[in-house]
């Protein structure tokens, strides 16, 4: 049964390290307060005007990017852009503690937003990389790559090339996912996910969803552990 991606209640908190994208930059430069939201994330996304993917390619793709137990009580949702140095200094300190410990044991499960930046050129091209593997059952191997490879291909003037190498490498089937992101097709669920996070107080990547707490900015893993420690003490138990 398809279930797609959902941002849960959260709970609004400043960015430290963090990308941050040009239309939230020139928002906050015309207001000198903080904006904190105490609106519940899910309520928030359930209005968003961007309608969620149907189609069997965004239903993969969707389920592609769900990491970890079905019986886990515990939602983290990430909402990230693979050009972010933020998002790879995340994922390279952080992330694979977080699997280990939370994901992989059973206690939570993981999922993955797009929420490219504008600024960040090779953004786009590197989620439709990424998605189209999730087509395949290969989001996460693909994941992986695209960020331990960042510096490799961020500043390429067209970074396909290598991103075409890394999923031959990471086994996908290479004429359907060439033909997938030749044609764009996973394009309308990384614009839903964008418009859903916008819509539901995103402004900056990493940003992430820990039950009902927001985390914005990188944090190491001492920090998410105790956060996530917090949340499964309040009930968040495996079903």
């Amino acid at each position: 049964m398809f279930v797609s991606v959902r941002v849960f209640a959260a709970l609004s908190l400043a960015a430290v390290f963090g990308c941050k994208g040009a239309d939230a930059a020139r928002r906050d430069s015309t207001s000198s307060t903080a904006a904190t939201s105490a609106t519940p994330a899910t309520a928030t996304a359930a209005h968003s005007p961007a309608t969620m993917p149907t189609d069997s390619i965004s239903e993969r793709a969707d389920r592609g990017r769900i990491r970890g137990s079905d019986r886990a009580g515990l939602w983290i949702i990430e909402a990230s852009d693979f050009q972010c140095p933020f998002c790879k200094m995340w994922h390279d300190s952080t992330y694979g503690g977080l699997v280990k410990n939370y994901v992989d044991a059973g206690k939570a499960r993981l999922a993955y937003l797009n929420y490219p930046l504008s600024q960040h050129q090779n953004a786009m091209p590197a989620a439709e990389a990424a998605m189209c593997a999730s087509v395949q059952d290969k989001f996460w191997p693909m994941h992986d790559s695209l960020f331990t490879s960042q510096e490799r291909w961020e500043s390429l003037p067209s970074a396909l090339p290598m991103f075409d190498s890394t999923a031959a490498h990471i086994g996908v089937s290479m004429p359907a996912w060439r033909n997938c992101v030749a044609k764009h097709l996973t394009r309308p669920l990384i614009e839903a996910d964008y418009e859903r996070s916008r819509t539901a107080g995103v402004k900056s990547t990493p940003t992430f969803f820990v039950g009902d707490q927001q985390l914005s900015g990188f944090q190491p893993y001492s920090f998410f552990r105790q956060v996530v420690e917090a949340q499964l003490a309040k009930g968040a138990h495996p079903k």
